[in-house]
């Protein structure tokens, strides 16, 4: 039995392996070889749909004991183990089922949807990329696998909001989406960074029942507290609940196909999956359960509002899921686990095919209301109804209020910070933060602790600067010098607060930082070369005649947030642990570091490669369209 158990094991691996080969083999074939991309992506899909019935009906039959998997130590110290565990329960088998059933059907629907589309090539990497992506979460056996595949998730989910590159719209809603997944993402790592400080080892989602006996014997129910908030807010932001809920339709400006399967199906959904896997920390805490059905509960009465008033299918569909996961919430906190994988799965069927379908359906009801046109009754309205009807309209106005309350104070901040445009004080920031980093590395004792104040100083200085980063309109090279600036300080307050780092952890970070930095420093200077104008204040379009160097600048600012793709990944998380629970001041600096350090790169990203090219002689998508 314990042979067949470690095969078993083994096996878990296939289930990331398959995708994740696929989108390697598929990036040597190009845009016009339609016919191996959609024979690779076939092959994928059908071994893919094997493997899950296969592994599924092997479990089942070894008697529905949950497997653990220990796959890798990436990294290990005396205080921090960084490693991969695999994990496979009755939830990860009903999300792999459907998973591979929903990539199969919308692979081979895009197969003829997307036929001759410029982008037919870059759709399927990124396609395949995301099933790799969402097998990560699903089998994950702790946070930081999880983590992993959450970041591979989200920027495919940005790549395929900003499909069609050329348009203001999917450009512009693509950076909402990717500043709201910013938080889930900085919310996770909260999670692990008190999580750590809880337990004092790497858990794993197997151990979440001891986790929460020791913060009960510990008596620090605070820890536990925060610990869970920040799962509940990623969870209702991925998931698009209330008051997050508008990112939702707007994240639907990309391929139908890639609609479906996001929006409507998978993506959408991995909130619920975050909240099944991490039930038994909270499941006895009832003030955590209250939080989850109220949100589940405003946000499936206000979507429901919303969507039976939208006059598009799209955004329809998109506030009807979201409504339907709400009641999912309240499933989950209530426990009744089957009938929310059950819903789970209703729901993600469902939404597919009204997805896929819709634009027949728009064809034959637009061709009916031509020829069968009849004027609507004329009834009275109470001003009660009216109201809703308005609000719905408008979708109660959570755009708006999230854009006005949460994001435009850090802007006007970032705006009243002019005086950094100086190029004397770029240097004299840049040579500070050398000389910082460097007597943090060799002796502290050259600068005075201000009684454990100058870390939260020096954070503060990081954050300044890359909120001027994230406002500024002018030159895109002087913002991502801020950037890198920035990393120095965030070290450098590091350094401070815990004088005894090992060495090897700051050059995890430096070793994707700097490189990430010179990349885009590259291609910045590459596309200035061109006409001299890489202002932020405007879309500039460069992909069109740029379409490599667009994309050695996505990889650097990947790289520059810390994406898994350098050892970057690492430090940041080591990073994290050398903040203390009670520095909330330090561990808040940070955190919207690392949010808005991502927010700032893809806005440059964003209005340098992307949008309406400002060329005349290339077509130009206005916002209209």
């Amino acid at each position: 039995m314990t042979g067949e158990k470690n095969k078993m094991n083994q096996l878990l691996v296939l289930f990331i392996a398959i995708p994740f080969l696929a989108f390697l083999v598929s990036l040597f074939w190009q845009n016009k070889s339609e016919k191996t991309i959609g024979s690779i992506v076939r092959f994928t899909k059908v071994l893919y749909i094997l493997v899950s019935f296969s592994f599924a009906v092997w479990w089942i039959w070894n008697g529905l004991e949950p497997i653990s998997y220990h796959l890798a130590t990436v990294y290990q110290t005396d205080h921090f183990v960084f490693a991969f565990e695999l994990f496979y329960d009755e939830i990860t088998l009903v999300f792999s089922i459907v998973g591979a059933l929903l990539f199969f059907l919308v692979a081979t629907f895009s197969k003829y949807y997307m036929h001759r589309d410029e982008g037919y090539k870059r759709f399927f990497n990124t396609i395949l990329l995301f099933a790799a992506g969402y097998n990560f979460i699903i089998l994950s056996g702790n946070f930081e696998t999880l983590f992993i595949g959450w970041e591979i998730k989200g920027i495919c989910s940005f790549l395929l909001i900003a499909f069609y590159r050329n348009r203001y719209l999917p450009v512009k809603n693509a950076f909402k989406a990717i500043s709201y997944y910013r938080m889930s993402d900085v919310s996770l790592m909260l999670a692990m960074w008190m999580m750590h400080h809880l337990t004092h080892q790497n858990i794993t989602f197997s151990k979440l029942t001891e986790a929460k006996n020791m913060a009960i014997a510990s008596g620090a129910p605070g820890m536990a507290i925060f610990i869970v908030c920040m799962m509940i807010l990623p969870a209702a932001i991925k998931s698009a609940q209330f008051p997050f809920t508008s990112w939702l339709p707007r994240a639907m400006e990309g391929p139908t196909s890639s609609s479906a399967i996001f929006y409507g199906s998978l993506s959408v959904h991995i909130g619920v999956f975050l909240l099944l896997r991490t039930h038994p920390f909270w499941e006895e805490m009832l003030w955590a359960k209250i939080i989850i059905i109220t949100i589940g509960g405003l946000t499936a009465i206000i979507a429901t509002f919303i969507a039976r008033v939208q006059p598009t299918v799209k955004t329809q569909i998109a506030y009807a899921s979201a409504a339907q996961i709400g009641l999912m919430f309240i499933e989950v906190a209530v426990g009744w686990h089957w009938l929310v994988l059950v819903h789970f799965a209703g729901n993600a069927f469902l939404r597919t095919y009204q997805l896929l379908v819709s634009p027949s359906v728009l064809n034959y009801l637009v061709h009916h209301q031509y020829f069968h046109y009849t004027p609507p009754e004329q009834k009275p309205v109470s001003k009660f109804k009216a109201s809703l009807y308005m609000l719905g309209i408008k979708e109660w106005n959570l755009d708006s209020l999230m854009f006005t309350y949460l994001w435009s104070p850090f802007k006007w901040l970032g705006k009243q910070l002019q005086f950094l445009q100086s190029g004397l004080f770029m240097v004299l920031a840049a040579f500070a933060g050398l000389i910082l980093l460097g007597i943090g590395y060799t002796d502290q004792s050259m600068i005075p602790s201000l009684n454990g104040a100058l870390p939260v100083i020096l954070m503060g200085t990081a954050l300044t600067l890359i909120l001027f980063a994230f406002a500024s309109g002018q030159c895109a090279l002087k913002a991502w010098k801020y950037l890198l600036i920035a990393h120095l300080f965030i070290m450098a307050a590091i350094l401070f607060n815990s004088p005894h780092i090992n060495p090897i952890e700051i050059f995890f970070y430096a070793s994707g930082i700097l490189p990430a930095f010179l990349l885009g420093y590259y291609c910045l200077q590459k596309i200035k070369a061109i006409d001299s104008d890489i202002s932020l204040n405007q879309y500039h379009g460069y992909v069109y005649e740029q379409e490599t160097t667009g994309l050695l600048f996505l990889f650097a600012a990947i790289g520059m947030l810390g994406f898994p793709i350098t050892a970057a990944f690492i430090g940041i998380d080591v990073m994290f642990t050398y903040v203390h629970s009670d520095q909330s001041a330090l561990i808040i600096l940070m955190a919207l570091c690392l949010v808005f350090i991502e927010l700032s790169a893809f806005r440059i990203l964003l209005r340098i490669f992307m949008g309406p090219h400002k060329k005349l002689n290339h077509p130009v998508a206005f916002r209209s369209s």
